[in-house]
């Protein structure tokens, strides 16, 4: 497997000096998702826990409902200048052939919905909508999500540069956590854990992320049956109209004590 984070030297200026010292990064590569040997997509990941990836990915896109419908995940022969298997392309085998439109496009980092052609086209239909009254949580509890999100982020820690995203029970158990460069990815990876564990629908679960909630971060619990979304940043526009029609309930600027509701408030005591 490819290593997570790397070093790279680096010059730091302060008011007290110049010093030249190395650095500690975030890996940043690409993987390659292929469904019968055919690509599917690229996406810009911080490697480690490929396999949750891109259970999350098909799940998000409805490609597949279960685990079960991913038969097998294979990493292809590809290796670096030194000979080594650079590990970065997974070839998917379904169950059952799926109808499957190729994204001619490089997901960054930073998005991953890039090469979508329309809304409608990303607002897929979800196998399991929302129930309005499930899942309800005191706001003591909620508060404390992301300082428990924040000590369990060891890449965090040692680079600076990787967004986290966790499952949470309404008591405030933590299931799983996951770091990536890329924030898309991070829940990509968590959802995918709950697939492959068969916690999906997850209707009793909550997801809380380090960054902002973009539109598809939002479609993206959507799609899990997830009733709860908090982010530690601000959430988009599009995100909460997305959040109202689905019945999710959407935090944003959750921050000690203090949070803003967005929709969704009956399942906050």
């Amino acid at each position: 497997m490819s290593r997570v984070t790397t070093r790279r030297k680096t010059t730091r200026l302060s008011p007290s000096g110049r010093v030249e010292r190395p650095d500690t990064l975030a890996v940043e590569e690409p993987l390659e998702i292929r469904v019968d040997g055919r690509s599917l997509t690229v996406t810009m990941r911080t490697p480690g826990n490929d396999i949750d990836l891109v259970h999350g990915f098909l799940f998000g896109e409805g490609i597949i409902a279960s685990a079960e419908d991913l038969v097998t995940a294979r990493y292809c022969a590809g290796t670096d200048e030194q000979g080594h298997n650079t590990y970065n392309v997974l070839d998917l085998r379904l169950r059952t052939p799926a109808s499957i439109h190729t994204r001619n496009f490089l997901t960054t980092g930073a998005c991953g919905l890039c090469g979508k052609s329309a809304l409608d086209e990303v607002r897929t239909t979800t196998r399991y909508p929302i129930p309005h009254d499930t899942a309800a949580v005191t706001t003591t509890v909620l508060a404390g999500l992301p300082r428990q999100l924040r000590a369990g982020q060891k890449l965090f820690d040692a680079t600076g540069g990787l967004h986290a995203a966790g499952l949470f029970t309404t008591d405030g158990t933590l299931l799983a956590l996951r770091e990536d460069i890329g924030r898309h990815n991070a829940v990509d990876k968590v959802i995918g854990w709950a697939v492959r564990e068969n916690r999906i629908p997850a209707h009793d679960l909550m997801l809380v992320v380090s960054s902002r909630a973009s539109f598809e971060l939002a479609q993206k619990a959507v799609m899990a049956g997830l009733p709860i979304l908090a982010a530690v940043s601000a959430p988009s526009s599009l995100a909460v109209d997305l959040a109202a029609d689905a019945g999710l309930t959407l935090v944003g600027f959750l921050r000690g004590e203090s949070m803003n509701i967005y929709t969704g408030e009956h399942r906050l005591s």
